[in-house]
C-alpha cells in the first residue's frame, strides 16, 4: 500500500516570507509524504527577496514560489488540505475560510522578518532566525507518526511544535 502524501497549507497574513519559507522547505525535506503550499489573508503580491535569497542559499528550490491569496485554497478545485498551519499571530486571530475536509490546524507563530527594520545585518539576521526556527519545526513535524495517532494526540503534537524555538 502506498503511504499517503499529505496536503499542508502554510497561512501568514502577507504571504512573503515566513509561509513561503515554510512551504519551501517541507516541500524539498518532506518530499514524497507531504506535499505544502502557502498563502495569506493579505498577501503582499510578491515574495520578499530576504526569504528567495536565504532559501537560494542554503539550498531551496525557489522556482513557482509566489505570493497567494487564502481563497485560492478554499476554492472547490483547490486541492484537499490534511494541515492548516498559521505562522504569523495576525493570521491565527483572523477568520479563516472554511477549508473544506475539516483538515488538522496548528498555531506555529514566528516573528515576521519582513517588517523587520535596520542595516542589511539586522534584516538578514531576523530573516536567520525565522528560517532556523521553521527548519526545526518542519524537521519535527516530518517525524511524526501521523497514521499511528488519534485526532487529539495529532493535535497536542502539533500545538507542542509551535511552541520549539530552535
Amino acid at each position: 500500500m502506498t503511504p499517503p502524501v499529505y496536503n499542508v497549507l502554510f497561512i501568514c497574513t502577507g504571504n512573503s516570507a515566513r509561509s513561503i519559507m515554510a512551504e519551501a522547505v517541507l516541500n524539498q525535506q518532506g518530499a514524497g509524504r507531504f506535499r505544502a503550499f502557502s498563502a495569506g489573508s493579505h498577501p503582499a503580491g510578491a515574495v520578499n527577496r530576504h526569504a528567495i535569497e536565504l532559501l537560494e542559499r542554503n539550498r531551496f528550490k525557489t522556482a513557482g514560489l509566489r505570493s497567494k491569496n487564502w481563497s485560492e485554497f478554499a476554492a472547490a478545485d483547490a486541492p484537499h488540505m490534511d494541515f492548516v498551519l498559521t505562522v504569523c499571530d495576525k493570521a491565527a486571530g483572523e477568520v479563516c475560510p472554511v477549508w473544506p475536509g475539516q483538515p488538522m490546524s496548528a498555531h506555529w507563530g514566528v516573528e515576521d522578518p519582513a517588517a523587520v527594520r535596520g542595516s542589511n545585518e539586522v534584516i538578514q539576521r531576523a530573516f536567520n532566525d525565522c528560517f532556523i526556527v521553521m527548519n526545526r519545526r518542519i524537521a519535527l513535524f516530518t517525524v511524526l507518526p501521523i497514521d499511528k495517532l488519534d485526532k487529539l494526540a495529532l493535535k497536542q503534537e502539533l500545538a507542542g511544535i509551535g511552541q520549539v524555538k530552535a
